[in-house]
């Protein structure tokens, strides 16, 4: 199967809430162990993170498990399932972290596996370094108002990677997953993600993972190298007494946006801001890395550079794709057919290699079948 291109995307994923039935469960983790198992033993582990990294893949996979297609539980349950299922002494792969709590545990398990791996202490510490600044990537450079409640960190015995976490917006209700996979990552702080996946496209997101933020992330670089006391004299001229001004320099994004700007300089951690100066950060992922610094300091920096100094970062919310339903008005572009024809195709090939009842096969065949023709369906209607 060819490569498929790197995406950034939109699916439907409304928050469900309560947990999957105990019968559903056991049966996910049944078959998603035999799925995995023949792609591993077909294709090898590298073919396991490039298909869990890949949001088309990913969905698909959680229909065959019998997970809805289009719940916030998709990300969770299929992610949990295949915890349980795979045992890293037997396949190589080790998935760890989870939701919620278990979430907090993922630096535990790194080293508790990374160590039955004979890795060496520096590949631990990288793999502990991705998973946490992965997390912190998602929560603090892209602010749509999903915080992360869910972060799966899969590693190989060679240290390779994947990422897959999901956050909630508690005001409307919906979810947004993020997909990273270890080889395609170049920068943490320059468009990391294979995929964003989510309910909503929103206005006015701050998104400093972009390329156009490049020069944004390096004035907020700049501003912390030079002390708190600057950034401090230049957050309080962005103060309620300039409302005129910043009212007429953001009438266009609204008011909602506006408000937020004159929360920021409350928000600011400037004991983190010490820290940074004490530090020198070479770069912004350097700045990003140091503890405390969280997404009011990440904002307020992007707003003194852009009023200030001149350098915006970008606005635009990065989920620009829709794999279920297409873009708003079918841009910028319709379903990729042709890596859902590949994807179905795959699914098929191993679910009928498969070492299970012929009854389990069909019922797996059919709910790639069913989720398949749905989208067919969304796509016609756009």
């Amino acid at each position: 199967m060819s490569d498929i291109l790197k995406l950034v995307g939109v699916t439907e994923l409304p928050l469900h809430h309560g947990k999957a039935p105990r019968w559903l469960f056991e049966r996910m983790v049944k078959l998603g162990k035999c799925i995995v198992e023949v792609i591993i033993y077909e294709y090898g582990n590298d073919e396991f993170l490039r298909r869990v990294s890949n949001p088309f893949w990913f969905q698909a996979f959680s229909c065959v498990l019998g997970w809805d297609f289009h719940s916030s539980g998709a990300t969770t349950v299929t992610m949990g399932a295949l915890k349980m299922a795979l045992k890293p002494e037997e396949t190589g792969i080790a998935i760890t972290g989870g939701k919620g709590k278990i979430s907090r545990r993922t630096p535990e398990e790194i080293r508790k596996i990374g160590n039955m791996f004979s890795l060496s202490s520096h590949k631990i510490e990288n793999l502990l370094y991705s998973s946490r600044m992965a997390a912190k990537v998602d929560n603090t450079l892209i602010q749509a108002g999903y915080p992360l409640y869910h972060h799966s960190f899969v590693f190989k015995e060679d240290g390779k990677w994947s990422v897959i976490q999901q956050g909630l917006s508690i005001e409307d209700q919906t979810a947004r997953r993020y997909h990273w996979l270890s080889d395609h990552v170049k920068s943490f702080v320059v468009e990391p993600h294979d995929a964003i996946v989510g309910d909503r496209f929103k206005e006015n997101v701050l998104d400093m993972t972009a390329k156009e933020s490049e020069d944004c992330r390096k004035v907020s670089t700049d501003l912390v190298k030079d002390g708190p006391e600057r950034i401090k004299k230049d957050l309080l001229s962005l103060r309620p007494h300039y409302q005129k001004e910043l009212r007429e320099f953001f009438g266009q994004r609204g008011k909602e946006f506006f408000i937020d700007v004159l929360k920021m300089p409350r928000k600011v951690n400037w004991k983190a801001l010490e820290r940074a100066y004490d530090f020198q950060p070479k770069n912004y992922e350097e700045l990003i890395g140091i503890q405390g610094i969280g997404p009011s300091t990440a904002r307020g920096l992007a707003l003194v550079s852009e009023i200030i100094y001149g350098e915006p970062p970008s606005w635009k919310d990065p989920c620009k794709y829709s794999f279920c339903v297409g873009g708003k008005d079918g841009l910028p572009h319709p379903i990729d057919v042709k890596t859902y024809s590949e994807i179905s195709q795959f699914m098929g090939d191993v679910i009928k290699e498969l070492d299970i009842e012929k009854k389990e096969k069909i019922e797996a065949l059919r709910r790639l079948g069913d989720f398949l023709r749905s989208v067919e369906i969304k796509q016609k209607s756009l």
